[in-house]
Parts: C-alpha cells; sequence; structure tokens
C-alpha cells in the first residue's frame, strides 16, 4: 500500500508523541520508508533512540547535529519526502508555519517541503479554540495543508473536550487514502464540469428567489474526481464551502450565468455532472429599488429559465457522458426515469430529499443510480463522499466498456 513511499513524521512536545510512535511503526510495517525530526521539546517525551529503532533510520533534531546522509539535511529532507505528517501538532508549531516563521530543524523542513503536509493538532481545548489558533489552522488550510481534526475525549490535563490527537491507526488511515487517491489517475486527460448548489433570481437589491442546497454533494464530487486525475471545472452556486484543491472554480449566482460558464467549457468536456439546484423560475422584472411593504398581497411575475440540462442533452456528442440529480419527495424513480429520458442524459442520481439523512444541508445521502441502460444501483445510506466514489465509479465503468 505504501511501499516505496517516503513519510517523515515531524513530531513535536506534547504528551501524544507516545501515539506517533505507533504510528512509525505501522507506516513503515505498510512498507513506508520512514523518516522522523524531532523538536528539541519532543525529545522530552519519547528519544529520539526510539524513533530511530522503530524506523530504522536517523532521527533528526537540530539543525547543528552531525550530518549522517545528506549535506544539507534538511533540504534533503523535505526533497526526500512524498508526505508529511506533522503529530502532535502544537499550537506553537502551527503558529510558526502560519506565519512564515523557521527557527529550528522541523520548521525548517516544513518551509522548504513541496510535498502535501498533514497536520495532526493536539492541545489543550482552550488552546485549541483559542481564536488566534482557530486563525492559524485557517491560513494553514488556506495555503492548501491537510488538517487532520483532533479528536474529543479525556486530556492530559485532566479535562474531557476537543483536543486529543486521534489514534494512531486514524492517522494512519487517513494517509493511506490520501495515498490511495493519488495513486487512482483514472480520470487523467478527461475533463470534467461539475455544477453544484443552488442558485439565486433577484427580486430586488435585497431578496431574491432560492432552494435550500449545500452544495455539498457536488463539492464532493468535484474533489473526488480530481483527486482521480481529472482537470475539474467547478461552476458552484452560493455556497459557503472552501473550494476543493486542483479545481477551476468558478463562482455564480443565477441560472443564465450557470448557463453560460457551462456551455462555454461543455464542447471540450468528456464528462459533466449536474448537481446543482437550479432554480426553475426567475423575476420577470427585477425591482432597482428595494419594494416597499405595501398591500397585504405582493404580486411577482415569475418567468420560466432555461433548462440548462436538457440543452446540454440535446447537443452532447456519443463520447460525452452527461449525469443529472433529480431530488424529489415522491414517485422517486418513476420520475428520474422520466428526466433521464426526456434529456437525453446517460445517468441520473434520485433521491428523495423527505427522508431522513438525504436531505439538504446534511453530510449523507440515499440514492438510485440509473443509468440509460437500465441499470439501477441502490445507495444506501453513504456519506456523500462515498456516494461521489460510486457516482464515478459508475461512470468510469459505463464509459470503459
Amino acid at each position: 500500500m505504501l511501499k516505496g513511499k517516503n513519510i517523515l513524521l515531524a513530531v513535536c512536545g506534547g504528551i501524544a508523541v507516545y501515539k506517533v510512535v505507533d504510528v512509525a511503526s505501522r507506516l513503515r510495517k505498510l512498507g513506508a520508508n520512514v523518516h522522523v525530526v524531532m523538536t528539541k521539546e519532543a525529545t522530552n517525551f519519547v528519544t529520539p533512540l526510539t524513533f530511530q529503532e522503530i524506523s530504522g533510520n536517523p532521527v533528526n533534531v537540530s539543525m547543528w547535529d552531525k550530518v549522517t546522509n545528506w549535506n544539507v539535511e534538511h533540504i534533503a529532507l523535505a526533497n526526500l519526502a512524498d508526505l508529511v505528517l506533522i503529530a502532535p501538532a502544537t499550537a506553537n508549531i502551527i503558529g510558526k508555519i502560519a506565519n512564515g516563521i523557521a527557527d529550528d530543524m522541523l520548521s525548517t523542513v516544513i518551509m522548504a517541503t513541496k510535498a502535501p503536509v498533514f497536520v495532526a493538532p493536539a492541545m489543550n481545548s482552550n488552546m485549541y479554540q483559542n481564536p488566534i489558533t482557530q486563525k492559524n489552522i485557517n491560513t494553514l488550510r488556506e495555503y492548501n495543508y491537510h488538517i487532520i481534526e483532533p479528536a474529543s475525549g479525556h486530556l492530559a490535563c485532566g479535562v474531557n473536550g476537543i483536543g486529543r490527537l486521534p489514534e494512531p491507526i486514524t492517522l494512519v488511515e487517513t494517509i493511506k487514502d490520501y495515498v490511495e487517491k493519488q495513486n487512482n489517475q483514472s480520470l487523467k486527460g478527461k475533463k470534467v464540469i461539475v455544477s453544484a448548489a443552488g442558485t439565486r433570481e433577484p427580486i430586488d437589491p435585497v431578496r431574491y428567489i432560492s432552494n435550500r442546497s449545500s452544495g455539498k454533494m457536488g463539492y464532493a464530487i468535484a474533489t473526488e474526481a480530481a483527486s482521480r486525475g481529472a482537470e475539474v471545472v467547478l461552476v458552484s452556486g452560493i455556497t459557503n464551502i472552501k473550494a476543493p484543491e486542483n479545481v477551476k472554480l468558478i463562482k455564480v449566482e443565477s441560472a443564465r450565468e450557470m448557463q453560460k460558464h457551462i456551455e462555454e467549457h461543455f464542447a471540450d468536456c468528456d464528462i459533466t455532472i449536474m448537481s446543482a439546484a437550479v432554480s426553475d423560475y426567475r423575476v420577470k422584472e427585477v425591482a432597482s429599488q428595494k419594494i416597499k411593504k405595501s398591500d397585504e398581497v405582493m404580486t411577482i411575475e415569475l418567468v420560466k429559465n432555461p433548462d440548462i440540462l436538457k440543452g446540454l442533452g440535446e447537443k452532447k456528442s456519443d463520447k460525452q457522458y452527461l449525469v443529472g440529480f433529480a431530488a424529489e419527495t415522491q414517485n422517486v424513480e418513476e420520475y428520474a426515469k422520466g428526466k433521464l429520458q426526456r434529456k437525453n442524459l446517460d445517468m441520473i442520481v434520485a433521491n428523495d430529499v423527505s427522508q431522513a439523512g438525504a436531505g439538504f444541508n446534511v453530510d449523507t445521502n440515499i440514492a438510485k443510480i440509473i443509468t440509460c441502460d437500465g441499470e439501477i444501483k441502490q445507495a444506501p445510506l453513504m456519506q456523500k463522499t462515498e456516494l461521489a466514489k460510486l457516482i464515478l465509479d459508475t461512470i468510469e465503468e459505463k464509459m470503459n466498456k
């Protein structure tokens, strides 16, 4: 699984250091070449010799240690690493990296590496929840560092709360999952368009018509497609979700804006997945000033928006794969099959949004994946990230036939 991968463990001074010894052992058993760099403070909890015996490699602590294998050791370690895991990541090291400080061996290696860096915060609850710490963590996210959220439970300081370093098996599984995704480049060379979230149609400068879509499903699909090597264009309606890595994000508000950007990219795309909740209607005349309250009843005239999905179905080539979504509250399969045929789709993902765990603004979904050849796959309650994998697996399976 991790055979031949160079994993650098960056170990900081927290009581949870003892768990990282087990992480080193598990990584090595999976075939990884494990290298360890420690802060001076970390050596107060576990000796470098322990990590040296477990990893089978020299442990680096100081910039001024005797040279073992490389001439400029911090640069060599930074270049050697395929992946870096900082664990436990203290508030101190998080603050250093977020602010560009490199004043010891560990922070210098982190600043010099181009490898993906995973950060596993572990500290007292109050320290973790301190606005300064949270700001620094968010800064790392913006720089595409991978944050492994801490667990909750009994902490060394005697309180119960968030701040525990996740168990070694969780840390190792996180790394394995990432490496597996990087190894799976099944969509390399393919261009994928994903639409996500809900659109807004203005009534006046203050009000608008919209829907309950959060965008979580579409963002999960875009993230998964990018991890498989695809060139992904994500055309997104309104959402607070952070943009996925390695994805071209185009933010829009209205249905017509979404249509414009999707059609600009459609001609040379291989797969289009329309998971956005697009407004069916818009206001015929948008008021230039805020409409003031007057009568008990206010009438707004609506006109139909363009059917983006139907338009794509009419122009798609035999080599393009088009996927729609059907969010229903009754007769789910019947309505979805009708939409599949009317709009010339290759596949449709249908769900009953009235079911618990399958509606809007949740992390889970329940769905039926229906393809144009009549096959139906049942997707029971699962995380939207898992459903994204199943959707893309099905697309690849059908396209490769």
